[in-house]
């Protein structure tokens, strides 16, 4: 069974170079200034549940409270930004954001912090907005490239953001030092929703055509998983997210325990890793694509993240986990090609896409809850072997997208 192709339209004008140009750089903009303030926060946030003397589970808490309001989310935004397009959920939901981490700024105990970060991660559920827009403005033979320039938009944010946020952090005042870098990520979100005020255009296809008639979660759950392609990179997305969320979540833990590093230390590693990522996902992830095709490079990056996750689980020394962490990210660039775009028809490409980023989100609950029990029960580098052990099935599954491309070819 296969997705069922959108009722034909009126066709939306095609967009000129210069236009298609012009949106794409604003649409990259948008991106860079959104993740900035993400990057910013994501590495301080261990030492700031820290300053309310949080202990190690509820630390990933933050996390997991994050991850399922994306959860609840996702599905939500995608589906809204396929029926009334995309530039009205990303104004609304990025400036929740940006009001969401001056909240932050200013919460006085861990419980608030919990439900700060539920509420963010409600309104930051809009990836899956930014890539249908970013499908919708790109001809379909360019889209594979196009999703790499955009990882590397992703990935210029997370260089810049956790370097800003490393430097302005002041753990020695308690959660009083990390309401500067806060309330700087509150401005990156809002300079990206007036970006998109000002700057973006309405992209969604056929704006004037019959809308997608909205339906239960589960009805595009179950069609998603009965297509050949889109089944498996879902599934793909959740294994390998449940062990790399639980990485996240413990690594200013584990650099603190391993090698005694605060945050400017995690804000120059993230900097430094970003930078590579950016460079991967910009230059070398569509190369690799047109060279052996989607299923080859996704197996590739898989590979990669496995050796990486080893590789920092028996570093001696933090040079050595670097370059661990290096291949992890080499490995994340180029791992998820745009093989759910390219199966999925226009009219549900939001829907789609958002169940992909629902299902991630799900992962991210459930993967640092657990790799704060592992960190504490077991030893500080477990999370690491567990997300090393995840890539099996990843593996596995990837090797069956393989043969669904080669058998529909």
């Amino acid at each position: 069974m296969s997705i069922a192709a959108p009722a034909p339209a009126q066709p939306a004008p095609k967009a000129t170079p210069a236009e298609e140009r012009r949106s794409l750089i604003v649409l990259l903009t948008v991106i860079y200034l959104m993740i900035a303030g993400f990057g910013l926060v994501i590495p301080l946030l261990p030492f700031f549940a820290k300053a309310f003397d949080a202990p190690a589970w509820q630390v990933t808490l933050l996390f997991s409270a994050f991850s399922f309001g994306q959860f609840l989310g996702e599905p939500f935004w995608g589906r809204l930004s396929d029926r009334i397009g995309r530039k009205p959920v990303l104004i609304i939901t990025i400036t929740a954001v940006a009001l969401s981490y001056a909240a932050l700024a200013f919460a006085p105990n861990i419980a608030v912090a919990f439900a700060i970060r539920f509420l963010t991660g409600v309104f930051a559920g809009n990836i899956s907005t930014l890539q249908g827009a970013m499908a919708d403005i790109t001809p379909p033979a360019k889209r594979a490239a196009r999703m790499g320039i955009m990882g590397a938009a992703f990935s210029a944010g997370f260089t810049t953001g956790p370097a800003i946020g490393g430097l302005l952090a002041q753990p020695s005042r308690g959660a009083l030092g990390f309401q500067l870098p806060l309330l700087v990520a509150a401005g990156f979100a809002l300079a990206s929703a007036l970006a998109v005020v000002v700057f973006v255009r309405e992209s969604r296809p056929d704006p004037d055509a019959a809308r997608p008639a909205q339906r239960p979660r589960i009805e595009g759950l179950r069609e998603a998983f009965a297509h050949t392609i889109i089944g498996r990179i879902l599934l793909i997305s959740f294994i390998v997210v449940v062990g790399f969320a639980g990485i996240e979540a413990t690594y200013g833990l584990w650099t603190q325990a391993r090698f005694g590093w605060g945050p400017r230390q995690i804000g120059l590693a993230f900097m430094g890793i970003g930078l590579l990522g950016a460079v991967c996902q910009g230059w070398l992830s569509g190369r690799l694509v047109r060279r052996y095709g989607e299923p080859r490079t996704l197996t590739g990056g898989l590979v990669f993240m496995g050796l990486g996750l080893i590789t920092q689980w028996l570093s001696p020394v933090w040079s050595v986990a670097m370059v661990g962490f290096a291949l992890v990210c080499i490995g994340q660039s180029i791992c998820f090609p745009n093989l759910i775009s390219q199966a999925a028809p226009p009219d549900r490409q939001g829907e789609m896409l958002g169940l992909n980023m629902s299902g991630m989100a799900l992962a991210r609950i459930g993967g640092p809850v657990a790799a704060g029990e592992l960190f504490s029960v077991v030893a500080p580098g477990a999370p690491f072997a567990m997300a090393a052990l995840l890539i099996l099935p990843g593996l596995w599954f990837a090797g069956e997208v393989r043969k669904r491309v080669h058998l529909i070819a």
